[in-house]
């Protein structure tokens, strides 16, 4: 995967604001190596109040269990970069939020952190789906494992791009009624 530059990630924000909008649907975000990123650049959107509900960057292990009820278990025993992890962080937004959608990124930008399991460019990307917004607890997740390559901006511009792919896969098939695995 190359590199997203600037006006091509906004494009891909562009394109989920109108989806996101068209559908009338919320997004929420739960990020690590990203730092908020995706959020950035949906609020760099005019009127993203209108779709986006709220960001959570939660870097350390302890902010993913307060904030996003990550299971201490989970990440003792999978680590932080995990499927795991993403999975429960991408349920956790939204039982944290009032949105329809979620997407949780955790990974290794390096360039140090990364070990032979689990090397510096890994990536784990989950997107939730409230089944339904009566019960919180109905969740559709589909995660996604990454191996990226570059140094430390590059891995987390792709993680990004990839990131903002599936959100509007997501909607998008929230609108034709499939859900995610």
């Amino acid at each position: 995967m190359s590199t997203p530059t600037d006006m091509q990630l906004l494009a891909q924000a562009q394109s989920i604001a109108k989806a996101f909008k068209h559908n009338n649907k919320y997004l929420v975000t739960a990020e690590s190596c990203t730092g908020g990123w995706v959020a950035k650049l949906m609020t760099d959107i005019v009127g993203s109040s209108g779709w986006f509900e709220r960001g959570f960057v939660t870097y350390t292990n302890q902010s993913k269990q307060e904030m996003l009820g990550v299971p201490a278990t989970i990440i003792d025993e999978q680590g932080a970069v995990s499927e795991a992890t993403v999975r429960a962080m991408a349920a956790g937004a939204l039982q944290h939020s009032h949105a329809d959608i979620s997407v949780a990124i955790s990974g290794i930008a390096g360039p140090g952190g990364g070990t032979t399991y689990k090397p510096v460019g890994t990536v784990w990307i989950a997107w939730g789906q409230l089944a339904s917004r009566d019960n919180t607890s109905d969740i559709n997740v589909h995660s996604e494992h990454c191996l990226f390559e570059g140094d430390r901006d590059e891995i987390r511009r792709q993680a990004v791009s990839h990131a903002l792919e599936g959100i509007l896969n997501a909607v998008n098939e929230s609108s034709t009624g499939q859900a995610s695995h």
